[in-house]
């Protein structure tokens, strides 16, 4: 709502100018650059797309009293594409702009944030509020416009509960339990939203525009090997989507390690005109070479349309930055393509 907004802004605002000549204070930034040629492209239109970021972040925090702290981060995204010599895309937009108040028990922050939640890596049942991609080096996500709170009532007990404001000023909101134990680690999870815009749900091209529930229960052991699983359930008055996905890991003692790393996720839908589901595989290897350097490699498995997608990249990591070399194999109409990107962070 457009109160939700005000507020938040308002309350931002005040603090940072009670708080800007305060200490301690961070200022720090991402910068990228990348260029990206495809094979198959069409005709008349240059091969070649270019992409230039960068998202400056400022960090102020006060120790109050007994174990308490008052913090804020303001930072802005700058980022434009290009495909050949022509602007396609030009993103100038708050990246995070929110405040937070902690403690041993609490935690309450305010304003644009992510919020994120599941085990799952690629194949992510989960992805609900955030666009974090394995695949992606830079680790960014949108944010979502919140009000989020935590109270850890003790070591292996946390409850979660949001309130987040949509594009059509409609407040959303949610619960979630995470409890930890001798057998592993619990959450489930329950969001209601009123709005009927067009919004998508995961990283799959699902989407729903009517008021819904979402219902999810995550699971993830550490032990000899790492297993998890996430199962949502979204329902509406005129759609029941399912999504199960279930994954293990296990590092193979050979040289640094190799990390070897599974998930497939069955989604199935049901409309009041039809029916269908979906089954994905992934499968990822990570190795690092030497101190500097790694090499991943993630393939994804459509059993549907049986097509299989191939991910592969080559990072380098210095104390302030990165040179990733990244190059995808893909299904023939959608082409191969080859990707450097540079990462500077300060």
């Amino acid at each position: 709502m457009l109160v939700f907004r005000f507020l938040t802004h308002a309350l931002i605002l005040f603090i940072l100018s009670n708080a800007v000549s305060a200490q301690p204070y961070s200022i720090k930034g991402q910068f990228w650059a990348s260029g990206l040629t495809s094979n198959d492209v069409p005709s008349g239109q240059s091969s070649l797309e270019s992409n230039i970021g960068y998202i400056p972040t400022l960090s102020l925090f006060r120790e109050l009293d007994t174990n308490r702290l008052l913090d804020m981060e303001l930072s802005y995204r700058l980022d434009r594409m290009y495909l050949g010599d022509s602007l396609i895309n030009n993103t100038e937009a708050f990246h995070r702009c929110w405040v937070r108040y902690s403690s041993n028990k609490l935690e309450v922050r305010l304003g644009l944030q992510k919020i994120i939640f599941g085990p799952s890596q690629v194949l992510r049942s989960l992805s609900w509020f955030d666009t974090i991609d394995l695949k992606d080096p830079t680790g960014q996500t949108n944010g979502v416009e919140a009000f989020r709170l935590r109270w850890f009532s003790s070591n292996s007990l946390s409850l979660w509960s949001w309130a987040i404001n949509n594009d059509e000023d409609t407040l959303s909101y949610g619960v979630r339990g995470e409890l930890s134990t001798n057998i592993g680690a619990l959450g489930f999870t329950y969001h209601h939203d009123p709005s009927k815009s067009l919004q998508p749900i995961g990283q799959f091209g699902d989407s729903i525009s009517s008021p819904h529930n979402r219902l999810a229960l995550d699971y993830r052991y550490d032990g000899f090997i790492g297993f998890w699983n996430e199962s949502a359930m979204i329902r509406s008055d005129n759609l029941a989507l399912d999504m199960i996905t279930v994954g293990a890991d296990y590092t193979l003692p050979i040289g640094n390690g190799i990390l070897m790393m599974t998930e497939s996720m069955q989604i199935s839908s049901k409309n009041n005109h039809s029916t269908s589901s979906n089954t994905f595989t992934a499968f990822m290897a990570r190795v690092h070479v030497g101190i500097f350097h790694n090499v991943m490699l993630i393939s994804t498995l459509d059993w549907d349309e049986n097509n299989i997608y191939n991910y592969l990249r080559w990072s380098s990591t210095f104390d302030s930055f990165s040179i990733n070399c990244m190059a995808s194999i893909n299904p023939h109409m959608m082409g191969n393509n080859l990707q450097f990107m540079f990462i500077y962070n300060h």
